[in-house]
């Protein structure tokens, strides 16, 4: 059976998610102080309104119709410089399928991870750089992979062997004049291994620690994920070549650097894309990033950076949200209401806790960035709801406003609407028993009691 799937507003989950979700935040700008001279304050008020979040020329887009709106010309938007102001409801084409792009180049890892135990490349990509992409099904990607990384977990003892978590790639000359810019690219795949899964279930908040000066001790991230970002090993898939962290940070600072110095005239984006436990690291190396200012070009010019997360866990504390704006840091969470991993860690204290639990205190979990939800499930595969492939399918549906599965007309349609209508009903039973059983799970995390 044909899955259902919308993008529904905000305004319209807000009944069927947990209560006092945080609003997408919105650029500000500051007015010209009072004292400059008539001149310059004319001037910063020109620049101001420039700046101002872009609903007027996202309007003008749309007028001029998809054929004049094209990825060069409003590449800052889609790289959320606005917070994605005016892009979501109803959903820009533009900004659609550039997140279904990079939703099909996360999918390229799974494709190609080799995952055969009797293989000598068990957990390893099965083919070269030079060919993953082409043997992927994305050969028309524009991006040629310059690194590929490992990560080592050691939270079943000590880290031994690495695995194959995903690659750093850098658009073609070709695909950065289609883009507006050079695009620096790197693309994690999710939770396979059983390793992988006992990082996941180390929910516990500890201080990130990856400032060089340690500034920030109440910046905290799980502890699993930050173990799989920092642990390394000396042999294995990962040839010893340091942590995920350590290999990451690398690679994306060697090709700013060098990128920037070629091509001093051109404009530069770092892109940071993930599903699931994926999209964890990409939010570590989002904010490793920035804070050791390895966005920066060959001229000291700042480098956007944007983390496009697929199906993604919390991942940090409300300090770590607010270090990551204040970086700059932008985020885009494209979320089906339905995946319960989107959910966690924190089911139960997280941003939107309110009442008695909420007098608890302590850290507890948030969500960063900028929600983009969608709402779709295959009734006869529940597993869906977390599936990529899934996810892109929804996008790409371009259902934003739309009713899914529209009753034919006549007395079919009537049976197919009670239909659908007796579905919904048992799948919201059981859609709240998964609610609750992960809100206890939660509680016994936070507890400490796992």
């Amino acid at each position: 059976m044909a899955s259902t799937a919308t993008i529904q507003p905000r305004s319209a989950l807000h009944k069927a998610r947990s209560p006092g979700r945080p609003k997408p935040c919105r650029a500000r700008v500051v007015a010209a102080a009072a004292t400059v001279s008539t001149a310059a304050t004319t001037t910063a008020m020109a620049a101001a309104e420039r700046t101002r979040a872009p609903a007027a020329s996202v309007a003008r887009m749309k007028s001029t119709g998809r054929r004049a709106a094209s990825v060069a010309s409003m590449w800052r938007q889609v790289q959320g410089s606005h917070d994605w102001d005016g892009l979501l409801r109803p959903l820009h084409p533009v900004l659609r399928d550039e997140v279904a792009r990079y939703g099909e180049l996360v999918a390229a890892c799974y494709k190609v991870l080799d995952v055969d135990r009797s293989s000598a490349r068990y957990m390893c990509c099965k083919y070269g750089k030079e060919r993953v992409l082409e043997e992927a099904g994305v050969a028309g990607a524009g991006y040629e992979v310059t690194r590929y990384v490992y990560a080592t977990p050691d939270v079943a003892g000590p880290p031994s062997t690495s695995s194959w978590v995903g690659y750093v790639a850098v658009s073609t000359d070709e695909m950065t004049r289609r883009l507006g810019r050079r695009d620096v690219l790197v693309s994690l795949r999710g939770t396979v291994t059983q390793a992988e899964w006992a990082a996941n279930l180390m929910s516990a908040l500890e201080p990130a620690r990856l400032d060089a000066r340690g500034a920030h001790p109440d910046v905290k991230v799980e502890s699993g994920f930050l173990n799989l970002y920092t642990s390394s090993a000396d042999s294995g898939g990962g040839g010893g070549m340091g942590s995920c962290r350590d290999q990451l940070l690398r690679e994306v600072s060697r090709l700013v650097t060098s990128f920037s110095k070629d091509h001093p005239d051109e404009d530069m984006s770092v892109t940071l894309a993930g599903h699931s436990m994926g999209s964890a690291l990409a939010m570590l190396l989002g904010y490793d990033l920035a804070e050791l200012g390895l966005n920066r070009d060959a001229s000291g010019r700042r480098v956007p950076v944007t983390v496009f997360s697929y199906g993604g866990p919390r991942v940090g504390n409300a300090a770590f949200k607010e270090r990551c704006d204040e970086l700059g840091v932008k985020v885009l969470r494209v979320a089906n209401v339905r995946d319960p991993v989107t959910m966690l860690p924190g089911a139960l204290l997280n941003e939107g806790t309110r009442g008695f639990l909420a007098g608890l205190g302590g850290d507890r979990y948030t969500h960063v960035g900028v929600e983009l939800a969608l709402d779709f499930l295959r009734l006869r595969d529940p597993a869906s709801v977390h599936d990529l492939g899934a996810y892109v399918s929804s996008i790409k549906a371009e259902t934003c406003g739309k009713v899914p599965n529209a009753a034919v007309d006549g007395s079919r349609g009537g049976v197919l609407a009670k239909a659908m209508e007796f579905v919904e009903g048992q799948r919201a039973v059981a859609f709240a028993w998964k609610k609750a059983a992960l809100q206890m799970g939660g509680l016994v995390q936070t507890l400490g009691m796992i």
